[in-house]
């Protein structure tokens, strides 16, 4: 692949990454999911924008005092960051993942 074969000339472990992950970068691909949804899945955006509204909380503490108060600072942080998330704009397509996924959603949401 070009695009490991330029990164491995500076960034060699940036190209084992990619190579590493490369059959779950394209899953999305072999779905035949909505336009909408894909677009939504296709991005980690909705992973990432939570991370970022987290990663400015903690920022004003000077001491942490244990893992517990670790933990409890992140979960605050989600939480008030989880108030100026949007919704998920295709959240009315997400039966067609489930018809997709069958079997494996049914589990999923089974162990939730």
């Amino acid at each position: 692949m070009k695009l490991a074969a330029w990164l491995g000339q500076r960034y060699p472990q940036a190209a084992a990454s990619l190579l590493e992950g490369l059959e779950e970068c394209f899953t999305i691909n072999r779905l035949d999911a909505p336009p909408a949804l894909h677009r939504c899945l296709a991005t980690s955006n909705i992973i990432e924008s939570p991370h970022a509204g987290v990663r400015i909380q903690p920022r004003r503490v000077t001491h942490w005092q244990n893992g517990k108060m670790a933990l409890r600072w992140m979960a605050s942080a989600f939480l008030r960051t989880e108030k100026r998330s949007k919704r998920i704009v295709v959240h009315e397509d997400l039966w067609a993942l489930e018809a997709i996924l069958g079997p494996t959603a049914a589990a999923a949401r089974k162990l939730a």
